[in-house]
């Protein structure tokens, strides 16, 4: 993994740690000396949490199958209870793999950086972090231009801040479109489920469209 994907990584953990409504706070947050290790640390809390959500969204998926399977039983095996049960058998299962996938990556993450050029790493996710507070308003304001009848503040928090990231990426760092649209489209398959992937590639598309325009100057 290249240096500057890595760092893109643990901004956006390590934007899952802050808090999304107190602007103050959060930019003064982004002036922090942080060291690798705090970025590390925080990144892994932040993968934590989210698994952790994820899984008990599993134990609800499985409980429901259950009741159904239950209900089933009392109604003779009905067989529309049946599909219920496995589209949620299914739901539960996908989420499982996803938390799996998740945890993987979580346990290559030390090492990975640990590879890395950890100045370089540093300091990139720090701008990287920086640049999503400072400008989180003109930020937002761009991505609800092309969300196409959806608000930001719908989306789940990972999501808007892997949208957030890629037009730091557009903008402020220059990355060319392709490249940034690519790149958050990875995180998006790391930490995102089925509805936020499609969402995430939907927006990317329109953002790049405009980045081809107009070079989002």
């Amino acid at each position: 993994m290249q240096s500057r994907s890595l760092a893109r990584e643990l901004a956006l953990l390590v934007l899952g740690q802050l808090p999304d409504r107190e602007v103050k706070a959060i930019q003064e947050s982004a002036k922090a000396d942080f060291s690798v290790e705090s970025l590390l640390q925080k990144a892994l809390d932040t993968l934590l949490q989210h698994w952790r959500e994820t899984l008990d969204g599993c134990a609800a998926d499985l409980e429901k199958a259950q009741q159904h399977l239950l209900d089933s039983e009392l109604k003779d095996g009905d067989r529309s209870d049946n599909a219920v049960v496995r589209d949620q058998l299914k739901a539960s299962l996908e989420s499982a793999e996803q938390v799996l996938n998740g945890l993987s990556g979580s346990l290559e993450l030390p090492r990975l950086l640990a590879l890395a050029d950890q100045d370089r790493v540093r300091e990139d996710a720090r701008q990287r972090i920086a640049l999503v507070l400072e400008q989180r308003t003109s930020i937002d304001a761009r991505l609800d231009g092309v969300m196409e009848g959806w608000r930001l503040t719908r989306l789940p928090r990972i999501d808007r801040d892997i949208l957030r990231l890629a037009v730091v990426d557009l903008t402020a760092l220059k990355t060319p479109a392709a490249v940034a649209c690519n790149e958050a489209v990875e995180l998006a398959n790391r930490y995102s489920d089925d509805q936020g992937r499609r969402m995430i590639n939907g927006v990317l598309r329109r953002l790049q469209a405009a980045a081809s325009t107009s070079s989002l100057s």
